[in-house]
């Protein structure tokens, strides 16, 4: 009996042995050819197989294939996919070059030909921009994208109103949506021109705070770049900065809109490769649950630990967009979903991923607020990251953020989803201070009139600055906010003051006077705990001072450059000497460290449009 048992021994042995050895593990990194960094969510698959994996966020990745295997086919959104022969090798280090294809988005005109989809907008008639692009001429059809209309700032009296008062912002979609507009050849429409979102885009290196409150206050003043009579007078906010490591537990809903308006290459796989670089952010002490939507939503995935990150890209990986958008269903069964998973004292949110077509159900701007007001109240926030063009409904997305105690980004790019969700982990989905006003107040002794730049749809009553009920924007860990004001100062003729006849039948009121301070203005800033219901105050003062503008710190100047880049595409009535040359100067000046690049792309991106825009944007002074 022992003879019979050893060969069977022996063959079985065999058999392992040439099971394991019919594997093998090909490991490498993949970088993108134009910077050489890291390309996270890379597709790593066995052509015409069922094995596949994803590059980490440095864009490592391992794949264990049969030794039988040739090659691996390496697909990214909007790069030139390559398939590679293996040989004997185990590492394959691969370099992927963006593809210069558009998405169906360009219709271009001279050739005789046309792409079966356009991009359309209701922001506006079909734009024909005419200049060095490419050497054609290029036309946008934007019939379907919603803006939402934008009255500018203009100067204010500080003896007629004296306060300012606003909601911080610090959403970032604005700039992301110009940049896809500039980069795919046109201009955007005027209202997709945020310029609070545009200077927020970019991070400043504020001093982080050193007390109990987790924001600080900095300000700087210095004269206007595009009129040296006026100043320019910066309020920076620095959120405190938290260690992922030290982030509480976080009870995730990704809500994702797998309606049939995703049914596009910058859509839907764009959504999913961003939801996996997410998922490679998570720790076992987070949950996610997976709720879709489209003629009717359902649970893909329920509420799962963090650490299992398998289960919850192979649940990503089985989505496919067709039907109509029941929005207001899926909203309400992922708060459902948050609730029933709700963690005390942990980040609770639902993320929101659409291109904002809601089409069935609580489909208007006024029911869909009053959705999410409710929900809010229960402790679960909300995050909205926009997907795709033609149809995209820009101010509704917006609303839905605002309303759910939430910030708002535009995806479109895998570079901008890493940004979002891998560099700005902590800022986009934990919230360290809700409801943050600012307010105000002018001396008019040194202040003639002054302007806010940006922020008009976060406007607010002077009395809502004390009023613990009205609601406000919401800061997360090591988020920064910017605000520019533009100041005449006393003295200073400018045809942006009142002219009015002095009165015939009444007292003409002589301007009032301020204390005799050398203060221009006073800073106050309220805001919440995330679980509290009562504001904090905290105050600062701006003296008067004259720094000439190229004194100042990089944070100052970029920003100005940026508010100076969103007047032109704007075409600002306040513009006054503002041109791409000198916001571009300005801007390769104070460029700083930029680690990430994008003050550098930026610095493209004004260089494009200046090519682009011709004359149209050409410096008008007042």
């Amino acid at each position: 009996m022992k003879k019979l048992w050893l060969p069977l021994f022996l063959l079985m042995v065999m058999g392992f042995h040439e099971s394991f050895a019919a594997v093998k593990t090909i490991t490498g990194k993949v970088t993108d050819k134009a910077d050489g960094k890291g390309l996270p969510g890379v597709r790593v698959s066995v052509p015409a197989g069922k094995t596949y994996t994803s590059t980490d966020k440095d864009g490592r990745y391992s794949i264990s294939v049969a030794t039988d295997t040739e090659s691996l086919r390496f697909s990214f959104i909007g790069y030139k996919t390559l398939t590679l022969k293996i040989g004997k090798s185990f590492s394959l280090n691969v370099v992927l070059e963006q593809s210069q294809q558009s998405l169906n988005e360009i219709v271009v005109i001279g050739y005789g030909e046309q792409k079966k989809s356009k991009l359309v907008s209701s922001a506006s008639a079909p734009m024909v921009l005419r200049g060095r692009v490419s050497g054609l001429m290029a036309q946008q059809d934007r019939d379907t994208e919603s803006y939402a209309a934008i009255a500018e700032n203009g100067f204010q009296n500080p003896t007629k109103k004296p306060l300012s008062t606003f909601s911080i912002d610090v959403d970032a979609a604005s700039y992301s949506n110009v940049r896809r507009f500039i980069n795919n050849g046109s201009l955007p429409p005027k209202d997709a021109v945020r310029i609070e979102e545009m200077i927020n885009y970019f991070d400043y290196e504020y001093p982080q705070p050193k007390g109990n409150d987790p924001v600080n206050i900095v300000t700087e003043i210095a004269d206007a770049p595009w009129n040296t009579n006026h100043k320019l007078v910066q309020i920076g906010l620095q959120g405190k900065q938290i260690s992922t490591a030290k982030l509480p537990a976080s009870n995730l809903v990704f809500l994702i809109d797998v309606s049939g308006s995703m049914n596009q290459p910058n859509k839907l796989p764009l959504l999913v490769a961003s939801f996996k670089l997410l998922t490679d952010q998570l720790r076992s002490e987070d949950k996610v649950a997976i709720v879709v939507y489209a003629g009717s939503s359902g649970l893909v995935l329920p509420s799962t630990p963090g650490n299992e990150k398998t289960k919850i890209k192979e649940a990503l990986h089985q989505l496919s967009a067709g039907g109509s958008t029941a929005g207001g269903a899926g909203i309400r069964l992922a708060y459902q979903v948050a609730a029933d998973h709700f963690i005390k004292g942990g980040n609770n949110r639902v993320i929101l991923a659409t291109d904002g077509d809601f089409n069935v159900g609580a489909s208007s701007d006024a029911a869909m607020e009053s959705l999410i007001e409710e929900k809010r109240r229960s402790g679960v926030f909300l995050t909205v990251l926009g997907y795709g063009m033609g149809n995209i409904k820009d101010s509704k997305m917006e609303t839905l953020a605002d309303k759910g105690n939430g910030n708002y980004a535009y995806i479109d790019n895998i570079s901008e989803a890493r940004k979002v969700l891998v560099n700005e982990f902590g800022g986009t989905l934990f919230t360290i201070a809700k409801d943050v006003k600012l307010q105000l107040e002018f001396n008019p002794d040194k202040v003639q009139a002054y302007r806010l730049i940006g922020y008009e749809n976060r406007l607010l009553q002077d009395r809502d600055f004390n009023d613990d009920k009205k609601d406000a924007g919401e800061m997360g860990s090591g988020h920064t906010v910017t605000a520019l004001y533009e100041i005449i100062p006393a003295g200073i003729k400018s045809s942006f003051l009142d002219t009015v006849d002095k009165l015939k039948y009444q007292a003409n009121k002589r301007p009032l006077k301020g204390n005799g301070s050398n203060e221009m203005l006073t800073v106050k800033l309220r805001y919440k705990t995330p679980e509290g219901n009562s504001s904090k105050l905290i105050t600062q003062v701006v003296i008067d001072q004259s720094v000439p503008f190229s004194h100042t710190g990089n944070n100052f100047r970029f920003a100005a450059a940026v508010a100076e880049f969103g007047m032109l595409l704007r075409q600002s009535d306040f513009k006054q000497g503002a041109s791409f040359e000198q916001l571009i100067g300005i801007a390769e000046n104070a460029k700083g460290k930029d680690k990430e690049g994008y003050r550098s792309e930026f610095i493209k991106l004004a260089k494009s449009t200046r090519l682009m825009a011709g004359d149209l944007l050409s410096s008008a002074k007042k």
